[in-house]
């Protein structure tokens, strides 16, 4: 189902992809040639680019025909890879999408400033729009993103992290940029607030449901598919909605063997597979699913009011998709 899903949604948006793949080499275009290689190094190792086809085909689900949804779609995908780039420093992630992080390729200084250099490209191109609201879209995610990031480091390791501290942080996290690509689509078309709104809330639902698919592949996905040992957020001190909900209901001997094994980075792959029967043991992993499709659910719904069409289609099989693909 998940492999069709993909190859349903890559064969609608192949020309779309194709042009969104030459807006980023095109803009991509500092002065210094270092700069352009780092940034490269992220932005070319396969991402699937959901966040510019989520704008794009807001926008045209609102009847835009501008023809510029596919230059301003790269904000978000400039955006993102600043984030990544950032976050991987303050991580000290070693591997993404399979590929070593660029900080490990160059030294972090510069790492962090071509991270700023597209941040800042992210917010030219914004004012490119000549749309007031999307710029002020694109300030609240890079503030609400920060925010989020500091929250979270703030509470890595903290034992009893709480859902609704969880829910607050991946909102931040991720949310916020998948909502603010299908809000600016909208913006940029010139719809009705009802409109927008409909589809900021789309993007919400959509941005929650993969931020929890996400946190349940670190427990059920391989090494080869995730580009990343599994149990990458326990070895950080990262508590998601898997582990919450598990501690909550585990007997009081569990919670304790749980808890050592969170605080204590440096576990043997066995303790990880004896971690992971426990989340499926308490229901963590079964109730993070309903959580991720239940956020699905509701992003569909947000659609009921827009004519049937390509983009509607396409908007409902990414919702889809965010909670079915493996990696």
């Amino acid at each position: 189902m998940t492999k069709d899903l993909k190859k349903r949604i890559i064969e609608m948006t192949a020309d779309d992809l194709e042009k969104v793949e030459a807006a980023l080499v095109h803009h991509l275009n500092p002065n210094l040639e270092l700069v352009r290689e780092i940034a490269s190094h992220l932005l070319f190792s396969g991402g699937k680019r959901l966040r510019p086809l989520l704008m794009i085909h807001s926008a045209r689900l609102c009847g835009y025909s501008g023809g510029s949804e596919i230059e301003f779609s790269t904000i978000f995908e400039y955006l993102h890879a600043a984030t990544l780039l950032h976050d991987d420093v303050v991580d000290k992630a070693d591997t993404r999408r399979g590929k070593k992080t660029a900080h490990t390729q160059w030294p972090a200084p510069k790492v962090i400033l071509t991270g700023d250099f597209l941040l800042a490209l992210s917010l030219d191109l914004a004012s490119r729009t000549q749309q007031p609201k999307i710029i002020s879209v694109i300030a609240g995610i890079t503030r609400d993103m920060s925010q989020g990031e500091i929250n979270q480091l703030g509470k890595k390791g903290k034992i009893d992290l709480s859902e609704t501290e969880y829910l607050d942080i991946i909102e931040k996290k991720t949310a916020v940029l998948i909502r603010g690509a299908c809000q600016s689509g909208a913006i940029l078309a010139n719809t009705s607030k009802e409109r927008q709104e409909a589809l900021r809330q789309y993007g919400f639902h959509t941005g929650m449901a993969f931020q929890m698919a996400d946190d349940l592949l670190d427990y059920s996905g391989t090494k080869e598919a995730l580009g990343k040992a599994p149990g990458a957020d326990i070895r950080e001190g990262k508590l998601t909605l898997p582990v919450i909900h598990s501690l909550c209901h585990a007997s009081p001997e569990d919670r304790t063997w749980m808890e050592k094994i969170i605080t204590d980075t440096e576990f043997i792959p066995e303790q990880f597979d004896m971690f992971r029967d426990k989340l499926v043991r308490y229901k963590g992993i079964d109730y993070t699913r309903k959580c991720a499709q239940d956020h699905v659910k509701k992003a569909t719904r947000c659609l009921d009011g827009f004519e049937e069409g390509p983009s509607k289609e396409l908007l409902c099989m990414i919702a889809e998709y965010s909670i079915e693909r493996k990696v």
